[in-house]
């Protein structure tokens, strides 16, 4: 069997797609890839214009929440998640016709099921995203989110707070998107210490929401259960209001 690694990124896994789609194989992150001794393994640069190609005949086949949903499930980062995508691109391009609603094929289906997944997280993050002011005058939220969804949220974010720098960091990739009020940046960097960092005001804001949120909350009205189906509890370290 013949596997083709990959850097991770999106365009380097449409890369990938390009050179085995003929030739046959198998695509793996180069990061997680565990070497086979009866495999034949080959590297494969990020070509941009090979990838361009690629999403260029999809684009054609597809619409455009087809394409979103194509790169929505690919964000999932699941362990099979290659072997769907490119199994589901041979189905794409082996019919003349749409096959975005061909839930009767088992990819398709996998595709879509994945992508609806991915975008719960997404709104998730939408909602429990919280910022705290730092000492540099930038709001930085800490998040941990189940699929790699900083990519999909960063049109919401830039558009309902373009009045302000801004960072939401992904504490489980090690990385985070950046708004300096003109343009999103990727920033790679570690956090493992966050002390010092915040204004002198943060606290004493955080307080006050933390007061204001128990006022507010009529604890003979509680419903724990609803609590957690809309907002998990893996959320809640991330949340002041309920820390």
């Amino acid at each position: 069997m013949d596997i083709y690694l990959y850097d991770g990124s999106f365009e380097g896994y449409l890369s990938a797609v390009f050179e085995v789609y003929k030739k046959g194989g198998v695509i793996r992150k180069e990061n997680t890839f565990i070497p086979d001794m009866f495999a034949r393994t080959f590297g494969v640069q990020t070509d941009l214009e090979k990838a361009d190609r690629v999403w260029s005949g999809l684009s054609k086949k597809l619409s455009a929440d087809g394409l979103h949903q194509y790169f929505s499930a690919f964000l999932s980062e699941l362990d099979n998640i290659e072997d769907q995508l490119l199994n589901y691109t041979r189905h794409i391009f082996e019919n003349q016709a749409s096959v975005e609603r061909d839930f009767g094929n088992a990819f398709v289906l996998f595709v879509a099921q994945t992508a609806r997944k991915v975008h719960r997280e997404k709104h998730r993050m939408e909602a429990f995203v919280r910022f705290q002011l730092t000492k540099d005058d930038i709001y930085f939220s800490l998040v941990s989110p189940d699929y790699n969804v900083l990519p999909l949220i960063i049109r919401h974010f830039k558009d309902r707070y373009a009045d302000q720098r801004w960072m939401i960091y992904d504490r489980a990739r090690n990385y985070g998107i950046y708004y300096d009020l003109e343009k999103v940046d990727t920033v790679w960097m570690e956090m493992d210490k966050q002390e010092g960092i915040w204004d002198e005001k943060e606290l004493d804001y955080q307080a006050l929401w933390q007061t204001y949120y128990k006022g507010a909350n009529i604890a003979g009205r509680v419903n724990r259960k609803l609590q957690l189906q809309h907002m998990p509890k893996r959320y809640w370290k991330y949340l002041p209001e309920l820390r």
